[in-house]
């Protein structure tokens, strides 16, 4: 309301102006007509009363003594000029110096000729003040164009411009004194009006899913308000029966969660004890001299694995999260080394430029990322593929300890590059998606990072960094 009382008060005040304004052309208009004919009748007096002939050279000779008379008469400069524009007589003050007199442009004479009037007023402003100059022919007896005419008139608007300015002052009082009573009774009436709306808000604003929610009890309002307060207390018990049902629907779903999670944590270590029992059958020979070593490491990789799977059941049936960190001290390159065991593929390279980089981190969490990081590595070469490649990089920089995967595979495509790490997301066939946000967390558990590089066609690179603490 208070908006559309402002936009109406500035309407008005721009009406006004522009009306002022109006005004004043239309006033400044009609008095130099008034003043032009005055003149004109003036001079067709002198000239029929003259004993000269009415001729262009005469001009000066009849006007010598009587110019300054007429302008002093109607108070209004006079100039006369001959038919091309230059000056005969004026009623100017001249001096001595001013030895070339102004001659009328010949634009505004092309103007004057071809008006029906023979008439023409040109508008000037000089140093911000506004002038009108009045053109028009002065005809002989025989009503032959005898001598121009010309009058400067200067537009005096200082009344105009006060009169304007006492009424925006007046107007201005008058909208501010509106505009000061209009917000007391907006004021009074928005309180008045919202008293029964504020309990509504308040209510509204300490209505929560988590607990139980009070009903609204008023007894003083109107229909629209009791409407109101009867919908809120609708909604109340219905939003109670949702919290019900979305409370069991949401242990419903986190013993799913748990159940999917758990199932691909006990299955991501039987896939390298079973590689490692088929690379166990393939290999063994029992009149190998080293084949005691041999079988030792291979139950080391096994009791590993199956210790991964103990703490995740353990976890579980402690309804607790992922098992925790078990940290010791360990060389991280003879457990990559170790990792990399299990897998059968010939194509899979490792190298490190250090032969020993100790760290304190969780043997069995360390040796899940590298497996985990390998197996989809070696998952996302084709297998019709030639020149297969997965190159695993051990290195110290900066006080980290840096793992690289790279395979040259097909790569991830744009629109799958911000999703690589959100739960249950792959673009494989089979599998949950869990892996890569699984060992993310694992890694970020560490304060270390993540990253990964690809390009479609030609391969991925993951490079991992855990921060080395003795």
């Amino acid at each position: 309301m208070i908006f559309l009382t402002l936009i109406a008060s500035i309407l008005i005040a721009s009406v006004s102006i522009y009306q002022f304004r109006k005004e004043a052309r239309e006033y400044h208009q009609e008095r130099l007509e008034r003043k032009e004919n005055a003149i004109v009748e003036h001079i067709y007096y002198i000239l029929q009363t003259t004993t000269y002939p009415l001729i262009t050279e005469n001009v000066p000779l009849i006007f010598k003594e009587r110019i300054h008379e007429l302008s002093n008469i109607h108070s209004l400069e006079i100039n006369m000029d001959d038919l091309e524009g230059n000056s005969l007589i004026t009623s100017k003050a001249l001096f001595e110096l001013d030895t070339v007199q102004p001659k009328i442009k010949s634009s505004t004479l092309k103007i004057l000729k071809s008006t029906i009037e023979k008439r023409y007023v040109e508008f000037e402003v000089i140093n911000g003040q506004q002038y009108r100059s009045s053109y028009s022919y002065i005809k002989d007896n025989k009503f032959k164009p005898l001598f121009i005419l010309n009058l400067p008139y200067e537009e005096d608007t200082e009344f105009y411009k006060n009169e304007l300015r006492n009424f925006l002052i007046r107007f201005g009082q008058v909208y501010s004194l509106m505009f000061i009573i209009a917000i007391i009774l907006s004021y009074f009436l928005s309180s008045y009006i919202t008293k029964s709306l504020k309990i509504i808000t308040d209510k509204i604003q300490e209505t929560n899913l988590n607990h139980q929610n009070k009903k609204i009890e008023l007894e003083d309002g109107s229909q629209e308000i009791n409407l109101l307060v009867e919908s809120y207390n609708n909604m109340v018990d219905k939003l109670e029966e949702s919290a019900i049902k979305l409370a069991q629907s949401e242990r419903e779903q986190a013993w799913r969660e748990m159940a999917k999670q758990v199932a691909h944590e006990i299955k991501n270590p039987l896939t390298p004890m079973r590689l490692t029992v088929q690379n166990f059958q393939r290999r063994f020979d029992e009149n190998d001299p080293n084949v005691k070593l041999k079988l030792e490491d291979y139950s080391k990789t096994l009791i590993q694995q199956i210790d991964t799977m103990s703490a995740v059941a353990n976890a579980f049936s402690n309804f607790a999260d992922m098992p925790a960190q078990q940290n010791e001290t360990l060389n991280v390159v003879k457990i990559v080394q170790l990792s990399l065991e299990i897998f059968n593929e010939n194509y899979i390279q490792f190298s490190s430029l250090e032969a020993e980089i100790v760290a304190r981190l969780d043997r069995t969490q360390l040796i899940r990322v590298i497996t985990n990081l390998v197996k989809n590595a070696i998952q996302s070469i084709p297998d019709e593929q030639e020149n297969k490649s997965v190159f695993v990089t051990v290195f110290e920089e900066n006080n980290n300890v840096i793992i690289s995967v790279k395979d040259n595979g097909i790569g991830v495509s744009e629109e799958n590059k911000s999703r690589i790490f959100e739960p249950k997301f792959t673009t494989k066939s089979s599998g949950m998606g869990l892996g890569l946000a699984i060992i993310k967390n694992i890694i970020e558990n560490y304060n270390g990072t993540i990253t990964f590089n690809s390009e479609l066609g030609r391969g991925t690179e993951f490079i991992v960094s855990f921060p080395i603490t003795k």
